[in-house]
């Protein structure tokens, strides 16, 4: 199951920083709190073979729905994330060490993502060019936000890097909203989705956008036979929904108060 290895190595990078482990930004006094899970998305080859384990899995799924398709039935579809589930910024993470940010910069993401630096996932655009040669659509649907060329800039992205289905048809953005229920609910009824892909639980049920670390928890846990079935989750240490439960916000202020924060949740469970 991709989650089960996933929480292998965010409790390993929890575990480094309950230790008191120091990792300072370029150029900066305080303790950068991003820096181990940074280098992990850098440079770990467990990070990259989740992602080959995960598109694996979901070509599995792929596989099954073919072979299972009767006549008369809804065209097959796969519905997925694109952020750090199909692309990743890794060039963005690491511009944002080196300058010393140690949280999420809105206003740097922003700046960013114009330059087309986005990588595909390890993977990700074999998964994709193996749906579209079996007829298998594939729609994406994400939640981004950089103004008035914000669709322009993603379906850029997308054809840049070669992914299949790059047109108006396949690729949804929000910006007033990360609830992708809506788009993902009508595709479903023109489709049979044999799979959903997401860096984030958000990407698959909007139940989960809570703001409480250990309901999101118990959430998850009921739905724990969906994962790795229906659902196929990626790995993301550095940001997403999971920061919300913990902040009450998904991109937090960069404040000494938030670094206290983030250090409380690594120690919440430790030895007496």
């Amino acid at each position: 199951m991709v989650v089960k290895y996933f929480s292998r190595y965010v409790a390993a990078i929890l575990v480094l920083a309950s230790l008191g482990f120091s990792f300072k930004a370029y150029g900066a006094e305080r303790e950068n709190i991003l820096v181990v899970a940074v280098a992990w998305k850098q440079t770990a080859a467990e990070y990259r073979a989740l992602y080959h384990q995960g598109f694996n899995i979901a070509a599995q799924k792929v596989r099954d729905a073919l072979a299972a398709r009767g006549q008369d039935q809804k065209p097959l579809a796969v519905l997925t994330d694109l952020d750090d589930t199909l692309v990743l910024p890794l060039k963005y993470w690491g511009s944002l060490i080196a300058g010393g940010q140690d949280f999420f910069d809105d206003a740097l993401w922003d700046a960013w993502i114009p330059k087309h630096e986005m990588t595909p996932a390890p993977g990700a655009l074999e998964f994709l060019k193996f749906c579209e040669a079996n007829g298998v659509e594939v729609f994406y649907v994400t939640n981004r936000d950089q103004g008035a060329d914000t669709y322009k800039l993603a379906l850029a992205s997308i054809r840049l890097l070669g992914f299949p289905y790059a047109d108006e048809k396949h690729l949804t953005v929000q910006i007033e909203t990360s609830n992708k229920e809506t788009p993902q609910q009508a595709i479903a009824e023109k489709y049979d989705v044999v799979c959903y892909l997401g860096d984030n639980l958000n990407d698959f049920k909007r139940v989960y956008y809570v703001k409480d670390v250990n309901e999101r928890i118990a959430l998850m846990e009921k739905d724990k036979d969906l994962f790795g079935d229906k659902f196929i989750l990626f790995p993301n240490p550095t940001d997403g929904h999971w920061i919300r439960a913990i902040f009450g916000d998904s991109e937090p202020p960069a404040n000494d108060e938030n670094r206290k924060k983030f250090g409380e949740a690594a120690t919440a469970n430790k030895s007496k």
